[in-house]
């Protein structure tokens, strides 16, 4: 049959409309932080109010909340190595400054707001510690033993911020990670998109794999109680992301295989997809992922089954939002209408500001550990909801802009593909 003229041209355009998107704002993307900001501001709630313990009823369900680590480490691995994948496979190299200031711009100004308004109330008793200052505000305070504080995670006020330090870790090494696992991508083929693809995605394998290693070291050298707290550990749920955005660029640049083809039949698969999280969320709720009170030591083989199965229920909630093509209905009712967009937008203050407000609330009412979450929970949500609004109005978004002036216009255009997550 002799084809049109055009017709492969067509074909080509249908292809990469199909395909997921590699750059810019992505409306569902921003409900899935909403999602996991939500996740853990339930989770906090309901341990400070004591419901985890509770030996009867479903409270232990609770306990899956901390599932919003593991999604919002994904999202970062999807967005923030997204354009070193493209570099990878046949794009231009992001330039490390613009990245390095885009993430300082998006990170730093409410998060020291957060440390200045935590020291002159809740650490009020530390505000002459030179060294409680230099910890909170570099974020290094899960590598400073033995401090007042008492525990691995840091002030109880800022406990959460623990998963932040994480997150700072991973996004100073990603440049170099990136430059590394590109190298090795590279010597395949390069006229040959997939087999690059292909190459890039067992380094991540790689890169993944060194989380049990570093776990099971965690465990057998009991130098130091938190190493658990520590990037290496964490290295899995940031490959899942890294992992996706492969597949998205390779799905835009290699027209000679059904990738795009995949991704789409991911995509309408969501449900199947989210009921499969669902599942998940409800084994990572048990004491099969560790023991449900932080005060009982977790074991090595119950650690590993968090990391697999939190990271498994992650990639099941993100993958088919990732790999979706611009517009698709269904997710877009679900995470891409205005509540869930607003609440993405300020997802980052929600992190910041819950503890500070939880432990605060329950203190402040002589009801820690004995609260209610149905009354408490609601109660918190909106104080959380409105401090991170102020905090994005007055803080984020001021900051940002004033910083991205100074950022000559190529280069916001070149670092673009990474919407800050």
């Amino acid at each position: 049959m002799e084809s049109r003229p055009g017709s492969a041209q067509e074909g080509r355009r249908d292809m990469k409309a199909g395909a997921p998107p590699v750059s810019g704002h992505q409306n569902t993307l921003d409900g899935l932080r909403a999602v996991a900001a939500l996740a853990v501001l339930v989770f906090h709630v309901a341990s400070s109010a004591g419901a985890l313990l509770n030996p009867s009823g479903t409270g232990w369900l609770y306990n899956g909340g901390q599932i919003g680590v593991p999604i919002f480490f994904t999202l970062s691995g999807l967005l923030l190595y997204r354009p070193w994948a493209a570099a990878a496979l046949g794009g231009s190299t992001p330039k490390a400054g613009v990245y390095f200031r885009k993430r300082a711009l998006r990170i730093l100004p409410a998060y020291w707001a957060l440390v200045i308004v935590y020291m002159v109330t809740a650490g009020r008793g530390h505000i002459g510690d030179p060294v409680t200052w230099g910890a909170l505000l570099t974020l290094t305070q899960t590598y400073l033993p033995n401090h007042w504080w008492n525990g691995d995670l840091g002030p109880a006020h800022l406990g959460q911020v623990w998963s932040l330090a994480v997150e700072v870790a991973w996004y100073l090494l990603l440049p170099p990670t990136a430059a590394l696992l590109g190298w090795y991508a590279r010597r395949g083929p390069a006229d040959d998109v997939g087999a690059r693809a292909r190459r890039l995605l067992c380094a991540i394998g790689v890169y993944a794999a060194l989380s049990a290693p570093f776990t099971a070291l965690v465990f057998a050298s009991g130098t130091h109680s938190q190493m658990g707290l520590w990037l290496p550990r964490y290295f899995a749920w940031f490959a899942i992301g890294m992992a996706l955005a492969v597949v998205t660029v390779w799905a835009r640049l290699d027209e000679r295989r059904p990738v795009a083809a995949l991704c789409r039949a991911v995509a309408d698969s969501w449900i199947a997809c989210w009921t499969a999280a669902a599942m998940l969320y409800v084994i990572v709720s048990t004491p099969v992922t560790g023991p449900i009170d932080l005060q009982t030591p977790d074991v090595l083989w119950t650690s590993l089954l968090d990391l697999v199965l939190s990271g498994l229920c992650a990639a099941a909630l993100v993958a088919p939002v990732a790999l979706a093509p611009p517009g698709h209905p269904g997710l877009e009712a679900v995470l891409g209408n205005p509540v869930a967009r607003f609440l993405g937008r300020i997802s980052y203050g929600v992190f910041l500001w819950q503890m500070l407000i939880i432990v605060g609330w329950y203190e402040g009412t002589d009801r820690l550990f004995r609260g209610e979450v149905a009354t408490d929970l609601p109660l918190m949500a909106a104080a959380a909801i409105a401090a991170a609004t102020l905090s994005l109005y007055l803080v984020e978004e001021p900051v940002r802009r004033l910083g991205m002036r100074r950022v000559p216009r190529r280069d916001r255009e070149r670092s673009a593909p990474a919407p800050s997550s």
